[in-house]
């Protein structure tokens, strides 16, 4: 994974764990790798992998279970709410984007299907 300087790392990896849920290539109870081999997996600090574990939990997007490991929530309204949530930043992103180009919201759905087209 290419690490973006301008946002903190740990996020960065929730972000790819989330992406990877949201669109199931992890599935919902499924068991995540232990902070080590995930510090492994994304060459990143130990603490940094904890991190990324802690903050998942405290969204409710994963639990521990002590001396089991860490799986993915049952839940699937927090997967769906997770993805929205998504949806809705990157859409922000993009209008911001579009807005500062002065784009007009006919020439950006115009922009939108095209691509999709071409994808």
């Amino acid at each position: 994974m290419q690490f973006d300087s301008k946002t903190p790392i740990y996020l960065q990896v929730i972000n790819s764990i989330k992406m990877d849920i949201v669109n199931e290539r992890i599935k919902c109870g499924e068991k995540l790798p232990s902070s080590r081999e995930l510090a492994v997996k994304y060459t990143i600090n130990p603490n940094t992998a904890a991190r990324v574990y802690q903050e998942l939990e405290r969204e409710g997007v994963c639990y521990t279970k002590r001396g089991m490991g860490t799986f993915v929530t049952d839940d699937v309204n927090i997967i769906k709410a997770c993805r929205q949530e998504m949806a809705q930043d990157a859409l922000n992103l993009f209008l911001k984007s579009i807005m500062e180009l002065g784009i007009t919201n006919e020439e950006a759905i115009e922009m939108i299907r095209s691509r999709k087209d071409e994808m």
